[in-house]
């Protein structure tokens, strides 16, 4: 028997040894016993090292990986990476063990390093380690991992070699999710891209949805333009006849194209890709001489017009303007309006409309609540309330119109005609509000008013006006570098009128947004320095910050100067450059540098913006959000609690993450009124959408909102957050989500810019209309080859109760004044009962004994019946309360059944033209024997990566059979009852997503990376031969036309002239004397009016760092 060997120190003594071998024969021992002697032999590393160090030495590698292996025991990573290079091949990194996986993951991490220092020498050895872990990945199928670690290391290469072998497009749409939401590198990402084109073009069926998406993020229209012209060629090329109607059908996919990027792309590529696709009409038919005279035989007489190669083109530009889907979610809101008028009437009552502070939360409270669905039913019913607006409330009132209407293209300048510049101006507060109205209906779409607007602020010399036209100009022509219109705003900047400036400012950033324009960057910079007005400098500082939107490390050079400027309002524009610049990118040295400025900066506004802005930066991840703010929301200064409560509220909305609502839910009771008002709106953003079946706590949220509105000793503030956050938790009559990202995954730049800009209604009132920019439309929406809107069903694989309209809100009902009963003395009723015996007694002397006995007899049977049936009574009502007490427990005394509740079916079947939130898209199919599936899958695939869960068990055990297991345990949640058959996808696959339909799966799904929800979808008809019967909607006919539309005005939202000239009076109204303005100086406790003069909206004031009062 072999004794074990309990010390190394015999086998150390051999290094002392002049012999070679007796040296290798030591290391051979020591490589085996190292990891149980490491702490003896660690003694002696510095004789191995003098080993590996000796050129003559034949066993140097083998001396470098024990020595490798003694520092990974000592915890010296960096010398066990050094010494495992040294050892060669004799380092194998596949094997599977603490050390490999160790010093693998080390040098991954230093070459990483090193591949983006672009002047560091990149060691071959290293690069050899990596080399073998790639083909480690691969030959294991772990194909994510070798493409997370490319990505991270620049290895594109890496990429084409794990295609090559599987061929798998998923995993190309995951290199795509992943390179724009990881790779911090512009240079690095457009590469990839261009790789992933490539990529994407070689597939059997190209994915020309994901190619296009590529095109958007390269920023090359040109592609794009081409892409969609040879799409509709090869759509009307004779050998594409077999196409039409399928699911590679070239027209569809043209047209769903078309639509993604209206959806995802700026105004400036759109306009370009039109403008190119402009030059190719006209041109195509003569490539074409095969095609029959350009029509599908294919298709019947009705679409012949259709067919051409023109007309598809020329239908692809209006698709491109945007139009065609901004009518089709118009009609949507107004179809679907579940606005609940009873909260916004219970909140005007409890609010006084003389103070304008009150007076402008009930505007933006009703404008969210209603926005783009065209319904002035509140101002209708409420002409009291509207007349009572005056100055910058009116203002508002008159600017809410504008969210009211928003996508209203047809009729939006028709209906502002009333309120817009007149030559006799009746109130320029309304025309002001009027112009900004017209930016916000026409928001990122405003070709048709730029002109209007911009030679009403060239020509109109009320700086009110003014400020309204140029706030509309930056609305209406956001990113589309127009020189022109900077060239009129920055006339009016140079006016130094502190209300027209400001407006300038902000104007200017929102026209040149993205563009990075050195020439605009410096004009804006040196007013800044020149002004004194600190209105002008701030919407400065914010339009510099959107100069710089998406530009990442390109920006780190502005940021750095405005950084380190003296004035603390350029800081908060350096802040908010971070926040745009690196939006959604989760930059970890952004991230760092506005945790350091929160902590640091002297000044109370940037540091609360520092912590808003990491909102901005985390709303792809919104779960690591409440991790990171912890802390700040229990700082002492209460400006960084309420930049904690924006950057949960941005980051997480839509998503009720329980993470967020428990440090939100406390901060609705802090003493300072700000920051309640500030927990107010985010929970209202986070619940958004949300039941009180798929999230119970939202139902407390709206509780906590009214309590504080109603509440006649709660400060100004915190009654204005409230009301802002009832509008914005049913924004859209209940249809619409607040989402930074766009369907497809990309950046939602007018979402993300519009709440930059929300978020500065701390100093000025108005801006807080900019919110409505964020919001998306939760609709599926589904149209043919012809562009027409067909009558179909769909399957929602969940219980219905889990994705419905939230409950409508029941006003308390008045408390009757019940009577009190007069109480008896004792005495009286002894009294009373001697003179009923002495009465007994004469009537029976009198002969009227035996109907008294009758009467008698009669009143106790009856009481004797009402005592038994109130018995009864209440043993049924025990039955109710306790009913697994006994077997009769499902009956009461009379024996008749308890009435049972019905089971709630596990999927329901919807409508074309049916609300699909975000958490739903996952369970929605299509039946397999169904006339119209979807062109393109209904989720994105970028949706489908990174699902991020947490536990929601308070809630699974209600909504489905079986409970959520205990941690630890196993199992799963199923639904209760028998399933039913599964409808199969859009591919014909049977679909098991209703088995896991769980309350917890489909919150979790609100945490994906995925915006909005259904959206516009072009349908494969299986049928075509088949009548087609349209769906009729309200603005438009089932078959698109214009006549029907027309003829389909919303039925609810009629107004007859009298209501118009009623409410066109109530806001045209005279002014009121500048010196008698209702303001806030009622409630704002600020006494900073005469900073820059002017009057209007204020925000949450603090002594002398509160927002300023106008």
């Amino acid at each position: 028997m072999v004794a074990p060997i309990t010390s190394a120190a015999g086998i150390l003594s051999l290094l002392d040894e002049q012999e070679p071998e007796l040296q290798s024969y030591a290391l051979k021992k020591l490589d085996s016993l190292v990891s149980q002697f490491w702490a003896e032999i660690a003694d002696s590393v510095s004789k191995i090292e003098v080993l590996y160090e000796t050129e003559s030495f034949p066993e140097r590698k083998l001396a470098a990986l024990v020595a490798s292996k003694v520092y990974f025991h000592l915890g010296e990573f960096d010398e066990a990476l050094s010494f495992a290079l040294g050892a060669g091949d004799l380092f194998d990194a596949d094997q599977k063990d603490e050390y490999v996986d160790t010093v693998v993951s080390k040098a991954i991490d230093q070459y990483i390093e090193l591949s983006t220092d672009a002047d560091a020498s990149l060691d071959p050895r290293l690069k050899t380690i990596v080399d073998q872990m790639f083909a480690r990945c691969i030959t294991e199928k772990e194909y994510k991992q070798a493409l997370g670690i490319a990505l991270e290391t620049r290895r594109l290469d890496i990429i084409e070699e794990v295609y090559s072998v599987t061929r798998d497009q998923a995993l190309l749409s995951y290199v795509l999710e992943a390179t724009i939401g990881v790779v911090p590198s512009i240079e690095l990402r457009n590469k990839i891209l261009n790789l992933l084109v490539k990529l994407f073009q070689s597939l059997p069926s190209p994915d020309n949805f994901s190619i296009s998406q590529c095109y958007v993020y390269l920023n090359e229209p040109t592609l794009a333009s081409r892409l969609l012209f040879e799409l509709v060629q090869k759509a009307h090329q004779p050998s594409s006849s077999s196409l039409a109607n399928t699911e590679n059908d070239p027209l569809l996919v043209a047209y769903q194209v078309a639509f993604d990027l209206a959806e995802g792309a700026t105004q400036e590529f759109l306009e370009n890709v039109r403008a190119d696709l402009q030059t190719k009409i006209g041109s195509s038919i003569k490539q074409e001489p095969g095609a029959p005279s350009g029509e599908d035989a294919e298709m019947g007489d009705e679409a012949k017009e259709a067919d051409t190669v023109d007309s598809c083109i020329g239908r692809i530009r209006n698709i491109l303007q945007g139009e065609e889907s901004i009518q089709l979610y118009l009609d949507f809101l107004q179809r679907s309006n579940k606005a609940d008028l009873p909260i916004l009437k219970t909140t005007k009552d409890s609010l006084d409309a003389r103070n304008s502070v009150y007076h402008s939360a009930m505007s933006f409270s009703n404008a969210f609540m209603n926005a783009g669905t065209t319904s002035d039913q509140f101002l209708r019913d409420n002409l009291d309330w509207l007349a009572k607006a005056s100055n910058w409330s009116k203002f508002t009132a008159t600017a809410a119109l504008g969210v009211l209407n928003k996508g209203n293209l047809k009729e939006g300048i028709s209906i502002l005609r009333p309120y817009l510049p007149q030559e006799v101006s009746s109130s320029v507060y309304s025309e002001g509000g009027s112009l900004f109205a017209l930016g916000l209906i026409h928001a990122n779409h405003g070709a048709e008013v730029m002109d209007l607007l911009k030679n009403t602020l060239k020509n109109n010399p009320a700086e009110i006006v003014q400020h309204g036209a140029a706030l509309g100009l930056g609305a209406a022509g956001m990113a589309t570098g127009n020189e022109d219109v900077y060239e009129e705003l920055r006339n009016i900047l140079y006016t130094d009128s502190a209300i027209a400036g400001e407006a300038a400012g902000y104007a200017m950033g929102l026209v040149m947004l993205g563009t990075g324009s050195s020439k605009a960057v410096e004009e804006m910079l040196q007013y800044a320095h020149e002004t004194q007005h600190e209105k002008i400098i701030r919407g400065l500082a914010i339009g510099i910050a959107m100069l710089f939107y998406g530009k990442e490390e390109q920006a780190d050079g502005m940021i750095d100067t405005l950084m380190a400027d003296k004035d603390a309002i350029l800081r908060y524009g350096g802040i908010y450059t971070v926040a745009l610049a690196y939006a959604g990118t989760g930059n970890n040295k952004a991230i760092r540098r506005l945790l350091h400025v929160a902590v640091s900066d002297v000044n109370d506004d940037v540091r609360r913006a520092a912590v808003t802005s990491l909102g901005f930066l985390l709303f792809r991840n919104p779960t690591q959000v409440p991790r990171i703010v912890q802390l700040l929301s229990e700082s002492y200064n209460p400006h960084v609690r309420y930049g904690s409560t924006l950057a949960l509220g941005i980051a997480c909305a839509g998503t009720g993450l329980e993470e967020a609502v428990d440090l939100l839910e406390p901060m609705t009771k802090d003493p300072v009124d700000f920051v309640r008002q500030g927990a107010c709106m985010s929970l209202a953003m986070i619940f958004i959408q949300q039941n009180e079946n798929l999230n119970p706590r939202a139902t407390a949220a709206r509780k906590t909102f009214e309590k504080i509105i109603s509440d006649k000793h709660e400060d100004a503030m915190a009654k204005f957050g409230a009301a802002l956050a009832q509008g914005l938790i049913d924004a859209g009559g209940r249809n619409v989500t607040i989402s930074l990202q766009s369907r497809g995954g990309s950046n939602n730049m007018p979402a993300i810019v519009g709440m930059a800009l929300f978020t500065q209604f701390w100093y000025w009132f108005p801006l807080a209309h900019f919110a409505s920019l964020a919001f998306t439309p939760t609709a599926l929406i589904g149209l043919n080859r012809e562009l027409r809107i067909p009558q179909f069903e769909f399957i929602s694989e969940a219980k219905p109760s889990l994705f419905a309209y939230p409950s409508s809100f029941k006003a308390p009902s008045e408390k009757k004044v019940e009577k009190v009963e007069t109480a008896v003395l004792s005495t009286t009723a002894k009294a009373q009962a001697r003179q009923r015996t002495k009465d007994k007694v004469k009537a029976q002397a009198e002969g009227g004994g035996d109907a008294m006995d009758v009467d008698e007899s009669g009143a106790a049977a009856a009481t004797s019946s009402k005592a038994g049936a109130d018995k009864a009574e209440e043993e049924a009502m025990n039955v109710d309360e306790e009913p697994t007490k006994s077997a009769a427990a499902a009956t009461n005394k009379s024996g008749k059944p308890r009435r049972e509740k019905k089971a709630e079916p596990l999927f329901e079947r919807l409508p074309n033209y049916s609300r699909v939130i975000p958490a739903q898209v996952k369970y929605i199919s299509f039946p397999p024997d169904a006339r119209f599936h979807p062109i393109r899958p209904v989720q994105a695939a970028s949706g489908k990566t990174r699902q991020e869960v947490y536990n929601t068990t308070s809630v699974a055990a209600r909504l489905l059979g079986n409970a959520t297991p205990a941690p630890g345990a196993s199992g799963t949640v199923t639904p209760s009852g028998n399933k039913p058959p599964q409808p199969a996808n859009a591919n014909g696959e049977s679909s098991a997503k209703s088995s896991s339909s769980s309350a917890e799966a489909v919150r979790s799904l609100l945490t994906s990376n995925v915006g909005g929800g259904g959206g516009i979808l072009l349908l494969v008809d299986r049928r075509p031969k088949e009548e087609f019967r349209p769906l009729s909607v309200l603005g438009g006919g089932g078959d698109g036309s214009e006549e029907q539309q027309a003829s389909n005005p919303p039925p609810s939202d009629e107004i007859s002239p009298e209501d118009a000239a009623a409410i066109q009076a109530a806001m045209t109204g005279e002014d009121d004397d500048l010196d008698d303005d209702k303001d806030i100086n009622s409630v704002a406790r600020a006494s900073n009016n005469a900073g820059d003069g002017g009057d209007g909206g204020g925000g949450a004031p603090l002594g002398g760092q509160g927002p300023e009062a106008r």
